[in-house]
């Protein structure tokens, strides 16, 4: 792994879980005592969080020795294993809850954008994910919607503008905004996409009047609403549907022919796959 989040989030589990030492493991196993565990598979998902566990185990005690079977992104069924780890077995405990914590979280944000994707995969719209994230799990949360089969919307505030309501509002408009930030963007030399968010046709036709944006977010409108909004946009800017898109209605705005539809629920409404670390 290189991204420098992610590393400094391990640590940060690390240091939380372990701090003065693993007493529990400490007090009743012998320091030389060795042993193996696999990660048995309790639930049909997707796999994500492989290559973490790769880095915590690492990170743990490099002596540690991990034989993978199954990659992230693998469909998955309860029975498989997924890989085993081999070495002292303080080192395996200490690491045990931590690789859990990630990969069960991973796997069931994966399980859960991968039943998104599943429904629109003939089509050629893309799911994307929010900022509606766990804080300091981001970079851990995306990367699970990428293993899934989605895409990654923005990373956060910094790279790429997006107007949303609040800010139209305090800008004092849609066309006060975007001239703004178009100026903005100017003197600080950034070569970053804006996107801006409508809530109904009039702020769709400024939109289109004022111009100088890549990507227009169609916010909760209907079904009916975005067919003819894409169509007055078509050829003109990249479309997104966001606001509520569950799996039951996702392929019904996807037909509409947006490029995007964004869902929230991805990181914030999941549950975490079953998945344990037994011993051999």
């Amino acid at each position: 792994m290189t991204n420098k989040f992610i590393d400094k989030l391990i640590d940060l589990a690390i240091a939380e879980d372990i701090g003065d030492g693993d007493h529990s493991s400490l007090s009743c196993i012998p320091e030389t005592e060795q042993g193996k565990v696999k990660l048995l598979v309790k639930e049909e998902g997707i796999l994500a969080g492989v290559e973490i566990t790769k880095e915590i185990i690492r990170k743990i005690d490099p002596d540690l020795k991990m034989k993978i079977f199954l990659k992230d992104g693998t469909k998955i069924k309860p029975g498989d294993i997924a890989f085993t780890v081999s070495g002292k077995v303080i080192s395996i405990l200490q690491a045990e809850r931590l690789l859990l914590n990630f990969m069960q979280r991973m796997s069931g944000i994966a399980s859960q954008t991968a039943k998104y994707a599943e429904i629109i995969k003939d089509l050629p719209t893309k799911v994307l994910d929010t900022r509606k994230t766990t804080p300091g799990l981001r970079h851990i949360e995306k990367l699970a919607v990428e293993i899934g089969g989605g895409t990654n919307h923005r990373m956060g505030l910094y790279d790429m503008v997006m107007l949303k309501d609040n800010h139209i509002d305090f800008a004092g408009g849609i066309e006060k905004a975007i001239n703004k930030v178009v100026d903005y963007l100017k003197k600080k030399n950034k070569n970053i996409k804006i996107e801006v968010e409508v809530r109904n046709f009039d702020e769709l036709n400024e939109v289109l009047k004022v111009g100088k944006v890549h990507r227009i977010m169609l916010d909760n409108f209907s079904v009916e609403d975005t067919k003819k909004a894409v169509k007055m946009i078509a050829g003109k800017y990249e479309t997104e549907s966001s606001g509520g898109i569950t799996l039951e209605t996702i392929r019904s705005y996807a037909e509409c022919g947006v490029d995007f539809v964004s869902v929230g629920a991805l990181t914030h409404q999941i549950k975490s796959l079953d998945l344990s670390l037994k011993a051999v």
